[in-house]
């Protein structure tokens, strides 16, 4: 088989990582890719974005398979983009999309259909939003309705904060035509968790369990990122847990995207509060997380092509999963999230990947034989340990041999976890 993958990012690295392993892989390309990619697959000099661009090159290449990365090309259209030519690829279509596309249309969804989130109000008039934030209590959640990678959500514990936020997205447009329209939100407490599933129709295959941190920070504070680290499995959704979001969650999802003429056909995420009132869904993605599927792909054993291939044509799948745990921290540029630095030299990678490591690139580009930055999350150190505490040990090792100027990372991926399971009797 000829398979794309489209995106640039350290999922997209890790998802090639994974199909390469497949023995129906017979050619891989990647569009745009970056320098991990290229050293297993051939790099397709068209931006993610350029969707017909990409469609042209899929038919005239003879693309067999595609899978979709990033959700910017999803909720432009490229799967109506290559189905109208005949080529199959694995992502929702535009209107399933609207799940991640729109906070509103996400929110009016789930209350029409019963799945459990916060509270929640949209406004398109700044004023207006200003007016009802004063009564709504603190903190609270403001969403920017929009994509914004992941950058466009803001948890305000002082009415000052919520008013220049407000001011921020709605009047200066930090965020550009994504914060034109607000979501603002009660907030929710508890521990926050990722599931993931292979949608098709009404077929569901849940992929391992895992816990993002988003924050910049250690503990958890500074801005909101596109996440600076994740592990699996999740400790925090044992089986009782995970049968009340495929309950309350999962399978609602489903019967509301039937009952709305929505076919699904891709993987959704679902990121989640487990609160002490049970599972509140705090956000819908329509592709997998980052950097959640860099661990979550480590895990799965066989041929993840052939399940995803079969998972398309509407067989039945399983996934055999590795007991082991993993972990992911990333290396950004100095200023991420807000203004991060391209163009430094990356030192070191060649002293880092053994047995139990592997770096997955994501704002990488390769110049003159040299590995440079390109992007605010630069690199994605990852390792195995049969517990997660050996997985955390060897990531922060690994890292100790990287550097490139203003290089920064959280020191503590993994830290909820092994706080928890420190209280478990064994």
């Amino acid at each position: 088989m000829k398979v794309l993958v489209v995106g640039n990012g350290g999922r997209e690295h890790a998802i090639a990582w994974k199909v390469s392993q497949s023995p129906l892989v017979k050619e891989l390309y990647c569009a745009k890719g970056n320098a991990g990619t290229i050293k297993i697959a051939k790099s397709v000099p068209t931006d993610p974005l350029r969707i017909e661009e990409l469609a042209e090159f899929a038919k005239k290449e003879g693309i067999d398979f595609t899978i979709v990365g990033p959700e910017a090309p999803i909720v432009a259209g490229i799967t109506e983009e290559f189905e109208k030519r005949g080529l199959r690829i694995f992502a929702p279509n535009q209107k399933a999309s609207m799940l991640e596309g729109s906070k509103a249309f996400a929110k009016d969804f789930m209350q029409k259909y019963s799945i459990p989130t916060a509270e929640f109000h949209v406004f398109d008039e700044a004023q207006k939003a200003k007016n009802f934030i004063r009564d709504f209590g603190l903190p609270v959640v403001i969403k920017a309705d929009g994509l914004a990678s992941g950058k466009g959500v803001f948890i305000c514990k002082s009415y000052e904060e919520a008013l220049r936020t407000i001011d921020d997205l709605m009047i200066k447009g930090v965020l550009g035509e994504a914060g034109k329209k607000i979501v603002i939100e009660e907030f929710l407490e508890g521990e926050e968790a990722s599931y993931i599933v292979m949608l098709n129709g009404d077929k569901y295959v849940p992929l391992p369990t895992s816990q993002d941190h988003k924050r910049l920070l250690d503990g958890d504070k500074g801005p909101n990122t596109g996440g600076m680290g994740a592990y699996s499995p999740n400790p925090f959704v044992d089986e009782q847990r995970e049968k009340s979001i495929r309950e309350l969650i999962i399978e609602r999802v489903i019967k509301g995207l039937k009952e709305e003429g929505i076919y699904y056909r891709g993987f959704l995420y679902v990121g989640l509060m487990l609160t002490d009132r049970g599972p509140k869904v705090l956000e819908f993605n329509v592709r997998l997380g980052d950097p959640e599927a860099q661990p979550l792909l480590m895990r799965i054993r066989g041929d993840f092509l052939k399940a995803l291939v079969d998972f398309y044509e509407g067989k039945h799948i399983s996934l055999d999963t590795d007991p082991r745990h993993t972990i992911c921290v990333v290396l950004a540029s100095k200023g991420y999230p807000q203004k991060p630095e391209d163009g430094k030299e990356i030192f070191g990678l060649e002293k880092v990947e053994k047995e139990d490591v592997i770096i997955f690139h994501a704002g990488t580009e390769l110049k003159n034989d040299k590995v440079i930055t390109k992007g605010g999350r630069v690199l994605n150190v990852c390792a195995w340990g049969n517990t997660l505490k050996e997985a955390q040990e060897k990531v922060y090792r690994a890292i100790e041999n990287i550097r490139f100027e203003g290089m920064q990372f959280r020191r503590d991926i993994g830290y909820r976890a092994l706080n928890f399971l420190s209280k478990v009797p064994d």
